[in-house]
């Protein structure tokens, strides 16, 4: 059900909100049918014993409401002090309108950086924690075009894919955001914490969790409905078949939103994900300009790329002999035995070349001792 604002100048405060929100047994759905009962977290609060147990409450879950955790609401507030930090309920004007749309729109939110970032166009980019070097690769060029064209990254700041499509954003000092499934007092994984600093200093930092949220796996699941609610549509860049980017991708799709994916080489099990969303219904994009093409009409600040990401010309700054042994190596992943076959080099004259083009930036390396080219290198 849709939630609709209301002005400011209600008389429920963000104690009250915080209350709610921090009752033990008090999900998102019931929270939301107490907001549907009543006319907002005060008058919840006040209901009576019998009222709540109607809608379906149970008596610990009332008992804490009568008892709210002066603790917890204290340290959000604390936290709320800090710089640029918010916290917004789904009555606020602020509060995103897409994310509004869904069934079940996080109650609050809390923000650290850019509150009004999130009403701005968005595409969602999700993929692979373990992604081949070239689908890294791929990550970067697709989030530095479209963040280039005015839309704003929106990811889950995991390892692989969504770091990538952060920091592809933030290469051409465009606005990213992360959407969190711990309380921002923290970040998960903690190498990302430099990361994470970078795009609250130009996006924002996104979470419905409470501060003191640890990282519990049943909390990543749920944060992928907002990645996508966020956005105008979800690009799957690599992921296997049982991953959790295909979670992002099937709430696009209940969200009524886009679903894109790039599609890969049969032989690359983190290509079988977007494969089968193609097969399900997920448009396949090859290049940035698809997903501008789709979209335009719906994010209007978006303009034309001056260029698709797929580049076809070869490198010239090479010398000959790199560019004759650049040609044996597949865009798919390439053993060292097959280099040394297909060129007639010696092994070591393979792997010194192998790693004067993997530092230059034109192939990239794999698990396993395989290779394989870099798209848009030249």
């Amino acid at each position: 059900m849709a939630v609709t604002p209301v002005p400011t100048e209600s008389a429920d405060t963000l104690i009250d909100w915080l209350a709610l929100c921090h009752a033990p047994g008090a999900g998102t759905a019931t929270i939301h049918r107490l907001l549907d009962s009543f006319s907002g977290p005060a008058s919840a609060l006040r209901a009576s014993n019998g009222q709540l147990l109607q809608l379906g409450l149970k008596q610990p879950t009332i008992d804490a409401l009568r008892r709210p955790d002066e603790r917890l609401i204290a340290r959000d507030l604390e936290w709320r002090e800090g710089p640029d930090n918010h916290i917004i309920t789904c009555h606020d004007p602020a509060y995103p309108a897409l994310l509004l749309q869904l069934p079940d729109p996080p109650p609050l939110l809390y923000i650290h950086g850019n509150v009004g970032l999130l009403s701005e166009p968005q595409l969602a980019m999700v993929g692979s924690r373990n992604p081949s070097g070239s689908g890294q690769q791929t990550a970067v060029d697709f989030a530095r075009h479209l963040a280039s064209a005015g839309l704003v990254i929106t990811s889950g700041l995991a390892l692989g894919i969504d770091a990538a499509c952060h920091q592809g954003a933030l290469d051409v000092n465009a606005p990213t955001i992360a959407v969190m499934g711990t309380g921002l007092d923290q970040v998960y994984p903690a190498r990302h914490r430099e990361l994470a600093q970078k795009i609250a200093e130009q996006g924002s930092l996104v979470s419905e969790f409470p501060i003191g949220t640890a990282p519990k796996p049943g909390n990543f699941p749920q944060r992928n409905r907002i990645i996508s609610g966020l956005s105008l549509g979800t690009l799957v860049v690599e992921a296997a078949i049982r991953s959790g980017s295909l979670i992002s991708a099937r709430y696009a799709l209940e969200q009524g939103r886009e679903v894109f994916a790039i599609p890969g080489s049969i032989h690359n099990p983190l290509a079988r994900g977007c494969h089968y969303l193609i097969r399900e219904g997920a448009k396949l994009v090859e290049t940035a300009q698809d997903i501008i093409d789709e979209l335009g009409s719906l994010a209007g600040a978006c303009t034309p790329l001056p260029a698709a990401v797929e580049e076809t010309t070869r490198p010239h700054q090479l010398d000959e002999e790199y560019l004759q042994f650049l040609d044996s190596i597949d865009f798919d992943p390439t053993s060292v035995d097959q280099l040394v076959e297909r060129s007639g080099l010696t092994p070591a004259e393979v792997s010194s070349m192998l790693l004067q083009l993997e530092l230059s930036g034109y192939i990239a390396s794999s698990p396993g001792g395989l290779y394989n080219r870099l798209k848009n290198k030249g």
